[in-house]
């Protein structure tokens, strides 16, 4: 009981801590790297964000597995 409660206590305080800090650290070096400001970078990570969700919801509901899978199971009734 004890080990779960240290468990917790770890995972809900320093963890995300720690991930906070591990992102500001990679945003900051993919900053200097592409010799740009911190806040161009953030703003266009947000932006491609937005682009691959637009597409996931408009392209990436026709490629359904399931829709998929019914579409060929009808094209191959159709052919016998």
């Amino acid at each position: 009981m004890i080990v779960l409660l240290l468990y917790r206590s770890l995972a809900d305080h320093i963890l995300p801590r720690i991930v906070s800090w591990a992102v500001t650290f990679a945003t900051r070096m993919l900053a200097r790297g592409l010799n740009m400001p911190e806040p161009l970078v953030h703003s266009t990570g947000d932006y491609v964000v937005a682009q691959v969700t637009a597409f996931e919801h408009s392209v990436g509901r026709s490629l359904c597995p399931f829709r998929l899978a019914r579409l060929l199971r009808a094209w191959w009734r159709g052919l016998h």
